[in-house]
């Protein structure tokens, strides 16, 4: 597999990751906000209690999608890094231990 066909699978990975993510927490926030108002159209005097319970729920929901999101977008910025090439029979060294030998 050449350089390019690895790059553009790790950008439509990191697509359809963050698309799943998103489509996940849509769904949970959705079926949950549906749940509270039915709630709360069955019993009113229980409404304050079931919005802020709904509303913590929802922003731990949100939490989780903005993580997902970040470590799509993590991957993504890997995909994208240029690759060292050894010289022949030469390590491949990181930059970091460049530094450390300094």
């Amino acid at each position: 597999m050449n350089d390019m066909m690895f790059l553009g699978l790790g950008y439509i990975g990191a697509g359809v990751g963050a698309g799943l993510t998103l489509i996940g927490a849509g769904l949970g926030i959705g079926k949950m906000a549906a749940s509270a108002v039915e709630g709360t159209a069955r019993q009113p005097e229980a409404g304050g209690a079931i919005r802020t319970t709904m509303i913590i729920a929802a922003a731990l929901i949100e939490g989780l999608a903005f993580f997902a999101l970040v470590i799509c977008l993590l991957a993504l910025m890997n995909f994208g890094m240029p690759k060292q090439e050894a010289a022949a029979g030469a390590p491949v060294v990181a930059p970091a231990q460049i530094q450390a030998h300094k």
